[in-house]
């Protein structure tokens, strides 16, 4: 009798097995991501409850269980926890003793990839102050529009970002109040005050504790600014609770306290403060530090380091395989990488030719109240819609007219949802579990970036600004950017997907492709070559028409040798954009796409006088 119950019930657990397998192949997958995911939300909340309220609080916890593991290493010098955490304090009592700053004020902090980074924004944590992460690119009217945006009292500059700070600027702040640290031990400028000289002089003893305390995790821990690709950056209000909740991704990716982890993302982007910092504090792993990435060095550097983990972003993987192939490239320690930016082609090339490193690519942003990750490793995706991740948030892609730049709506004026498989715009519901803190400074554009009333009166959704598409198996698939879509003879061109055949071609390396001003928007490419590779326009033209329709395929080429991209490795459309294809203003070669002559030929001036006039029609 017992040996019948067993048996009918072990065939019945195989069945259910076997079935879920062919009907629902990643339920096991989908679930136990869901149960981990759940699982780091109650860790959260218990570490609440036992004091832990911030990332400055979980770092004085792994100091006390691991004061001499190894937390950075930076140019070869090992910084244990301790030694972290000791500097940190010598930097909190310089400015609890010469800066006048109380709990609340924000600080702006301008300075590229280097301990210091670290011991400063620690510093000031400890002091309950706002840190304010700066893009040390930025300069003149943006740097001021981002200080001005955060109301940041004081300003700490790196020395060697001196060189991108104007004299005039210097005098401007001054005048409106904003106290300017050097981290140095001596300035150039009259009337700012220097760090390093003080560290010494002051103890390494903790500041009083209930300066850094946390009354509420929802309370601004500090603001990152934006790309500012579409004007001026914004200030994203970062919470203590966002800020523990994204030092998890590593976690849920599988990386554990004994894996090394290579940093060479900028420290003011969150994906290198949070993910990387953040996500090693959380682990109480190790981070290699660089100063900036080096595609020549990046493997030398992994197996001297003996790294397991590494973040990405934008084209960094690109920059990878672009490198010489060596014998080596697969001898190295590294398991599992982070980030976003991948495109499936460079995926594929990569895996191939440096190992089976697990990719988990991700999607989200740095204003963003939701979190995609692709769980699975599957080539291309940049998350999946799971059937357990309505328990996790509430997320829809809304029908959006490319040409109109607009959601599309039914009779009763609510938004429609985009089919399986084709382009819509990703929002995601607005809620106490997923909220959206806004911009510093600026209630108007905060609150553009709200929908309200999308399908019932009441509801509210951030607007991600971005086209999705997800498959008939719930993975998520990025399209574009919503501005970098255009429409062309009544058909929507997916500048990403464009991007992705003409970089097939043999001799092409990079390629960004967007839209420019004729009757509307036209397709047009920016290519860089690969090394002693010239440029053919027949095959080319041979490639587009045989992989492109008609409307999708470029019309003009502009040829360059380096193709500029955003310090976090994104491509940069804006100025190509404004500047067309006029060859008058344009110095590098321009080449037209000329059916006759089945060629892209090159746009003289004659042939563009034709185009604009309307001579030659397109």
């Amino acid at each position: 009798m017992l040996y019948t119950w067993l048996s009918t019930l072990a065939g019945g657990a195989l069945v259910l097995y076997v079935s879920l397998k062919i009907f629902f192949p990643y339920f096991w997958e989908d679930l136990l991501y869901c149960l981990r995911r759940k699982r780091l939300k109650a860790i959260i909340k218990k570490r609440a409850s036992n004091g832990i309220l911030s990332i400055t609080d979980l770092f004085m916890q792994r100091v006390e269980k691991a004061p001499h593991k190894p937390f950075i290493i930076y140019e070869g010098k090992v910084y244990t926890y301790q030694d972290v955490d000791k500097r940190s304090n010598r930097v909190a009592q310089v400015f609890l003793h010469h800066g006048a700053l109380k709990k609340g004020d924000t600080v702006a902090l301008m300075m590229g990839n280097e301990p210091d980074f670290i011991h400063v924004w620690f510093g000031l944590a400890k002091l309950g102050c706002v840190v304010s992460f700066l893009n040390f690119n930025v300069h003149s009217r943006s740097l001021l529009h981002c200080i001005n945006k955060c109301a940041a009292k004081a300003l700490v500059i790196a020395e060697d970002c001196l060189g991108s700070i104007e004299k005039d600027f210097i005098f401007h702040l001054k005048d409106n109040n904003v106290t300017i640290w050097l981290m140095s031990t001596s300035s150039p400028f009259q009337h700012v005050d220097t760090i390093l000289d003080k560290l010494d002089k002051v103890p390494d003893d903790p500041v009083p504790s209930h300066l850094r305390s946390v009354t509420n995790q929802r309370n601004t821990a500090m603001y990152i600014f934006t790309s500012g690709s579409t004007g001026f950056p914004k200030a994203a209000i970062i919470t203590h609770l966002r800020a523990l909740s994204a030092s998890l991704a590593f976690k849920q990716c599988g990386a554990v306290s004994q894996d090394i982890m290579y940093l060479t993302l900028p420290l003011y982007h969150i994906s290198a403060s949070l993910l990387g910092i953040g996500g090693c504090i959380e682990l109480g792993a190790t981070c290699v530090l660089k100063k900036k990435f080096s595609a020549s060095q990046f493997w030398n550097d992994c197996r001297k380091y003996n790294v397991t983990v590494f973040l990405y972003i934008g084209e960094l993987c690109r920059y990878l395989c672009n490198q010489p192939s060596k014998e080596g490239d697969r001898v190295h320690q590294v398991r599992l990488a982070l980030g976003n930016g991948i495109r499936p082609v460079i995926w594929k090339e990569f895996l191939m030719r440096f190992g089976p490193i697990k990719i988990f690519e991700f999607y989200g942003s740095t204003e963003g109240n939701s979190f995609f990750l692709n769980y699975t490793n599957k080539i291309g995706a940049v998350g999946r819609a799971g059937m357990f991740s309505k328990f996790l948030h509430s997320f829809e892609l809304l029908k959006y007219d490319v040409w109109k730049q607009e959601l599309m709506k039914d009779e009763h004026g609510w938004c429609k949802k985009a089919p399986i498989g084709e382009p819509g715009l990703l929002v995601v519901q607005v809620t106490q579990e997923t909220p959206f803190s806004g911009y510093a400074g600026n209630k108007e554009i905060s609150e553009k970036k709200l929908l309200r009333n999308v399908f019932v009166k009441g509801d509210v959704y951030f607007d991600t600004g971005d086209l999705l598409v997800m498959d008939q198996n719930g993975f998520l698939y990025f399209s574009d950017r919503v501005g970098d879509t255009f429409r062309w003879k009544g058909e929507n061109v997916a500048t990403i997907e464009v991007s992705e055949i003409i970089g097939m071609t043999d001799f092409i390396q990079e390629v960004n492709v967007y839209g420019v001003n004729y009757e509307g928007r036209i397709g047009m490419a920016a290519i860089v070559l690969k090394p002693d590779q010239p440029f053919d326009g027949e095959r080319l033209y041979k490639h587009v028409v045989d992989f492109l329709p008609s409307y999708a395929q470029p019309r003009f080429v502009r040829i360059t040798d380096v193709m500029q991209i955003t310090a976090t490795f994104k491509h940069q459309k804006m100025h190509l954009v404004n500047e067309g294809f006029n060859p008058e203003i344009i110095s590098e070669p321009l080449y037209f796409l000329h059916e006759p002559a089945c060629s892209y030929i090159p746009l003289t001036r004659e042939i563009y006088k034709k185009v604009v006039s309307g001579e030659i029609r397109l």
